[in-house]
């Protein structure tokens, strides 16, 4: 059993992964900024920590990473159009994940990114998908580039449809949508997986059941 750390921990994807992490024999620590989050992400099997991303600083982050094996980055600005949070959350909350874990000696980090985002961006795009793409490509860059054994997961557009089971999981794949359900799935199994270890992999609705589309993905499919 291990203790896995989630930050953004009242998510929507995040309250789709609790209760897998639980079925899995693992810990999840939920860790959420309002208190008044706490009884719902208890039933669900979680303990429950609180963490204002945006607040507290990087030692901050290690108090609540105390006692984990494992951290599962998760957390995202929203959808407000807010441009700042997309750098004080979807960024800043990934750095300070990384740092925390490396104070803490934490070796495994799964961070949920999303699909496409080191593409070139055309001259109209919109201020605040500029914004998210660049925060995102950037967190991504910061983990790649630490000493941790960091698995990076590229959703596409993501449903809140019922889980499927099956996805589509490799380096490049054509954008698509994936429900949330299925998205925590493969944090799942690729938390304890050695073969996920330093892989990124951008992931959709597929045909393939999610333990077989990670060793798929790791055997080198390539371009889905």
């Amino acid at each position: 059993m291990s203790r896995v750390a989630v930050v953004g921990g009242h998510g929507q994807v995040a309250r789709q992964l609790h209760p897998l992490l639980v079925e899995a024999g693992h810990t999840p620590v939920a860790l959420v900024r309002k208190e008044e989050q706490r009884p719902e992400l208890e039933a669900a099997g979680a303990e429950v920590r609180l963490l204002d991303i945006e607040n507290q600083h990087a030692d901050g982050f290690a108090e609540v990473f105390a006692g984990c094996d494992a951290v599962v980055f998760a957390a995202g600005g929203g959808p407000d159009g807010n441009i700042d949070r997309k750098r004080t959350v979807d960024l800043e909350g990934s750095l300070k994940s990384i740092a925390a874990a490396q104070t803490t000696g934490i070796r495994r980090f799964v961070q949920v990114s999303a699909i496409g985002v080191d593409n070139e961006l055309p001259d109209d795009t919109q201020e605040v998908w500029r914004a998210y793409v660049e925060a995102k490509r950037g967190a991504d860059r910061a983990l790649r580039e630490s000493d941790l054994d960091w698995t990076i997961l590229r959703p596409g557009g993501l449903t809140d449809d019922p889980a499927t089971g099956s996805v589509l999981l490799a380096e490049e794949v054509e954008r698509g949508t994936i429900p949330r359900a299925d998205v925590a799935a493969v944090i799942v199994a690729v938390l304890d997986d050695e073969r996920a270890v330093r892989k990124q992999w951008e992931l959709v609705g597929g045909d393939v059941p999610v333990a077989d589309a990670v060793t798929r993905a790791v055997e080198g499919a390539g371009r889905g």
